[in-house]
């Protein structure tokens, strides 16, 4: 592929998107791995639900601090360079997991979550620079990435578990892939040149009322995603499933997210039909979950049904808001900016709500009130479709 101003790029396109697609594959195993050992990690430490899920909200609750942050990273080091750094941080922070108390637990589960939000940030950029002439397909290919990574961990959380002695353990083994695609990608950060000056770029455009509407989008589709992925399988262990049970449940969540996530954006491109898609897909989420908690055990396919209907919506939920910030943004600062903007706030709410949902677990002793508040974020989510429309690209 040639280069735009007719310079031979510093280094090949192809490598760039191998190196992103290693680095993708650790931005949500790290967190896809605690929730199948959420109940074993109560049970050991003594913790209580609302104590669990503060795990998983300070972890997203990072995220969106180093969403915030992506972009000045970004401008004064070098994406490429921010890019290593974060998943760096990620692989720290699993490590410190490996230490079986809480502290170390919760302290490593901050850095897991300020990684995952710099580095989810940051490589949107560099796929922009390196890759503008297959943008959608490593858009895709990097999503894609992200899903096969919380799939893998989040099957094989309670078997690590059980294979290396302890849940600790198991967390700590998503270390590695994390440090292996850090020496991957390093040698290709160090041949693209430091930006010689601060760039002031952009601000978070908190004025403008696309940005709100696309930080509500995602506000809504991300507690819906990580509101399951902390409690879908502690719920399915409450009505009488085992833990290998309910994490396989968690893969099939997972793994349904993957198609979601490639036809979503690709059919409502194909004729700028994005309120269509979007609401199809949220009307399966949203079904997936009124199924789950009215119905939790169906007599004939269980709860196989829910957790599909929920991962298509979750699934094509967060690449479909990516997309329309994509067309609605007239040039890729302004797009980094709303995107920055758009994932912080949407990380912010996903962080509060696991905690949320776990003290409404401990105050009521039932999940259903746990689970409307999913509801509700699946209301907001309509609302904002409703209002972003299929108005034509900027």
């Amino acid at each position: 592929m040639s280069h735009p101003t007719g310079v031979r790029p510093a280094v090949a396109p192809w490598i760039v998107l191998l190196g992103v697609l290693a680095l993708a594959a650790n931005l949500r195993a790290s967190l896809a791995g605690y929730p199948p050992l959420l109940e074993t990690v109560r049970d050991e430490l003594g913790i209580s639900a609302g104590v669990a899920g503060l795990v998983q909200a300070g972890a997203v609750l990072m995220m969106a601090l180093g969403s915030f942050a992506g972009p000045v990273v970004g401008r004064r080091w070098g994406r490429e360079r921010g890019l290593g750094a974060s998943v760096g941080l990620v692989a720290a922070g699993g490590l410190l997991r490996g230490v079986p108390a809480l502290g170390a637990l919760i302290g490593g589960s901050l850095l897991v979550g300020a990684g995952i939000g710099l580095a989810g940030v940051l490589i949107s950029g560099v796929v922009k620079e390196h890759l503008a002439g297959r943008a959608g397909v490593a858009t895709g290919g990097y999503v894609v990435s992200m899903m096969v990574g919380a799939t893998v961990a989040s099957g094989l959380a309670v078997p690590l578990a059980v294979g290396l002695g302890g849940w600790s353990f198991s967390l700590a083994v998503w270390a590695v892939p994390a440090v292996l695609a850090v020496a991957v990608w390093t040698p290709i950060a160090r041949r693209v040149p430091v930006p010689r000056s601060a760039d002031s770029g952009s601000g978070l455009p908190w004025r403008d009322p696309f940005a709100r509407l696309a930080a509500c989008y995602q506000a809504g589709t991300s507690v819906m995603f990580y509101g399951w992925l902390t409690w879908l399988a502690p719920y399915y262990e409450g009505q009488g499933w085992s833990p290998t049970q309910a994490g396989v449940l968690l893969a099939v969540w997972s793994v349904t997210q993957i198609p979601a996530a490639l036809l979503g954006p690709a059919l409502a491109e194909r004729r700028r039909r994005w309120r269509f898609w979007a609401t199809t897909t949220l009307a399966c989420g949203l079904t997936g979950t009124v199924g789950a908690m009215l119905l939790p055990m169906p007599a004939v396919l269980g709860p196989w049904t829910w957790a599909v209907l929920m991962g298509i919506g979750v699934g094509a939920g967060f690449p479909l808001g990516l997309t329309v910030i994509a067309w609605r943004t007239p040039d890729g600062t302004a797009s980094a900016a709303t995107t920055g903007f758009a994932l912080g706030v949407g990380y912010t709410a996903a962080g509060i709500v696991p905690l949320l949902m776990g003290v409404l677990i401990d105050i009521t002793g039932a999940y259903p009130p746990a689970i409307t508040v999913l509801l509700l974020a699946g209301a907001l989510q309509a609302w904002a479709i409703l209002r972003i429309g299929d108005r034509p690209p900027a």
